[in-house]
């Protein structure tokens, strides 16, 4: 960090980054030097092929050649892996040492081509090993061009030639031009409209295959405008945030391994928490295969590698709208065989089965569960790149519930989710059939992930008209609804979560708060990037004890974090409140965007025991009610996804309700964090 700026413009590169691809393509260079050396040698004087002289001067040139780029590589080797992310000044040689090897591709281009026209005209009667080698020093140069070309489009930044210029004083320090506070604010507008641009133009290219329409446009642009101010008042590369990762991940260790044991309040076996716990566990469990199993045939395939594929084939291709009516229900293939099997259910259980999808518009299915006496809608997650646009358009929309106090607000996308389901099940009649079927039956709603989003808006909306209502949200996303509304719905939604997952952690608040907890790992720290980023890949395959890297603040007064990192300043880091927010453990007084907090009461379920363990080692799982509060932190870890997936929900689930009397913990903690049972 920061960026590189060679060519007249910044790229996605730092001075620092060069050490693995330099070291890398130098390893090769070594072992294809000794080989051309080699040659030469055992062959000196006895080339008398047809074209024995130019093959003679070809490999004198290669070698030369080779030498001048072998120690080009080795200075940017060398260059790259002094200083630390924090001072990039023993690294200020690395734009002319760049522009150095970007010469060397030239002659090294020319070479390739004369070599392939020796191969071609003048090789006749020589040594194989002397074609052989010099076909093998044409290909590496092109593959070696190639990859650089790779590389090249890679890191390029659209935006590099419209960040704002800096000046050098005298001491080689950077400092900013002077400029008005109105042309300050005109510079950063400008930037983040065309980062916004770039961004939009990269979503329709992606999403190509999707229907232009204003939805999608719509989409596309709150996403763009989401992204593209996210990292625009830093000037982070991507190493830079794997390295600040890499330190966070550790430093979370350490202050899990340093906690004092909590302390213990022990309940009674017949406790009512504890009794309400495993009610609850119970019934989540039961929810989970549906929430499952509304992904459709993929997940039941993905759960069943061996047996899954071989169920279903039988009755993929079998139509059942002719012996039952599914009301309003798509075309179904293996998805409804899939559901079937997941489920146990029968085909007259069902009531209405939709794999609809577009944006705001998300599969889902109704059914009749007689085991729990229930009206049961399943909504799908994410599960196609129309659900991830669903995802992303995460600004805060109004949402009108009646009979709650405070401000209402939600996920937009998500909110227009649930509206979709919500007009299916009411305009349609959908619910009214369902009713008329079971009248005594009650109405739950359950998803995963997004299903689960969906579900739990969508179960504040019917919340009126159906009062004894319950939604089981399994892996919800953390974003999701505003303060009034999660207090609102603790009476009848509660929430599941496993482990370390991501996505309840999930909100752009929370992000922010990663944002600026990465700037101040990375500002802190006086290792080379290489030596964090190589201990970081060692702790993450085999664990061990996390580092304790020296900071410098030792040398550095804490308030010299407000400055923006590595003394390069820029218009758009000196408007940044990230920076401003460095010196501090706390969030920045003023947020830019609302808080959204996960629905309901929450049931955590955590692994009990070591965090790391044998590959094939049983897992025991302890579930606790725990508070939002302790969702505010993004953790990062080598699970962060894997708890999110719902086979690993499910079998956690499915875990607890097997060996549930040694798995409820009896034990509360502070008010502040958890309430453990």
């Amino acid at each position: 960090m920061p960026g590189m700026v060679v060519f007249g413009r910044r790229w996605r590169i730092a001075s620092d980054d060069l050490v693995f691809p330099a070291a890398f393509e130098l390893l090769i260079r070594a072992v294809w030097w000794v080989g051309t050396l080699f040659l030469y040698i055992n062959h000196k004087g006895r080339f008398d092929c047809q074209g024995g002289a130019y093959l003679h001067n070809y490999l004198v040139v290669l070698l030369v050649l080779l030498a001048v780029i072998i120690l080009t590589l080795c200075a940017i080797v060398y260059v790259s892996a002094q200083g630390t992310i924090m001072n990039p000044g023993p690294r200020r040689s690395m734009p002319v040492l760049v522009y150095a090897r970007a010469l060397l591709y030239a002659p090294e281009l020319v070479w390739a081509c004369l070599g392939a026209v020796w191969v071609s005209d003048n090789s006749t009667g020589c040594k194989p090993a002397e074609v052989g080698a010099v076909i093998g020093a044409v290909v590496s140069s092109w593959i070696i061009l190639l990859s650089m070309v790779v590389g090249v489009v890679i890191v390029f930044d659209p935006l590099g030639s419209k960040r704002p210029s800096v000046l050098l004083d005298g001491q080689g320090q950077v400092g900013v031009r002077d400029l008005e506070s109105s042309e300050s604010s005109q510079l950063f507008y400008t930037a983040h409209t065309v980062a916004s641009r770039v961004w939009e133009n990269r979503l329709r290219l992606l999403c190509c295959c999707l229907p232009q329409d204003d939805n999608h446009r719509a989409a596309f642009s709150s996403i763009a405008q989401l992204v593209s101010g996210f990292f625009l008042d830093t000037d982070l590369v991507p190493s830079d945030i794997a390295a600040g990762l890499a330190l966070l991940h550790q430093e979370q260790d350490k202050m899990e391994r340093s906690r004092d044991p909590d302390e213990v309040l022990t309940h009674s076996p017949s406790s009512p928490i504890r009794e309400d716990l495993e009610m609850e566990l119970e019934k989540a469990a039961h929810y989970m295969r549906f929430a499952a199993a509304a992904y459709g045939w993929p997940l039941y395939v993905y759960s069943n590698p061996l047996t899954g594929v071989c169920k279903l084939s039988g009755d993929c291709c079998r139509s059942r709208h002719e012996e039952y009516d599914l009301v309003g229900g798509d075309h179904l293939g293996c998805h409804f065989t899939s559901i079937l099997q997941s489920t146990g259910l029968q085909y007259r259980d069902f009531i209405h089965i939709s794999f609809h999808n577009q944006i705001y518009e998300i599969p889902f299915f109704v059914a009749l569960d007689h085991k729990r006496e229930a009206v049961l809608v399943a909504v799908r997650g994410t599960l196609s790149l129309k659900d991830v646009l669903t995802d992303l358009s995460a600004e805060c929309e109004n949402l009108s519930v009646e009979g709650v106090s405070g401000t209402c607000y939600a996920h937009k996308g998500i909110s227009q989710a649930a509206n979709y389901i919500y007009k299916k099940l009411v305009n349609d009649g959908i619910l009214s059939q369902a009713f008329n079927i079971a009248p005594e039956y009650k109405l739950v709603i359950t998803g995963h992930s997004l299903g689960a989003g969906t579900a739990s808006l969508l179960a504040v909306l019917l919340r009126s008209t159906h009062p004894t209502l319950e939604c089981f949200a399994f892996s919800p996303p953390g974003g999701l609804m505003s303060k009034a509304l999660a207090d609102y719905s603790k009476q009848f939604i509660i929430s599941v979560v496993l482990g370390k997952d991501l996505v309840p952690r999930l909100s752009i608040p929370n992000m922010e708060d990663l944002k600026r907890r990465l700037l101040k790992m990375v500002s802190n720290c006086n290792k080379p990037k290489y030596k964090i980023l190589m201990r970081g890949c060692w702790y993450e395959v085999f664990g061990g004890t996390p580092d304790d890297f020296p900071t410098e603040m030792e040398d550095r007064r804490e308030e010299e974090l407000n400055q923006p990192l590595l003394g390069e300043e820029s218009l758009l880091v000196r408007r940044s409140t990230t920076y401003q927010s460095l010196s501090s453990d706390d969030s920045p007084a003023h947020p830019t965007h609302l808080p959204l907090f996960l629905p309901g009461r929450v049931m955590y379920v955590t692994e009990d025991g070591p965090t790391r363990r044998h590959c094939f080692s049983q897992v025991r799982y302890r579930t606790e009610w725990s508070s939002e509060t302790s969702f505010r932190n993004v953790l990062i870890s080598p699970r962060m996804i894997a708890d999110h997936m719902p086979d690993v929900v499910l079998r956690a689930l499915r875990s607890l309700t097997r060996e549930h009397p040694s798995a409820l913990c009896p034990s509360s903690m502070s008010n502040s964090h958890l309430n453990v049972i």
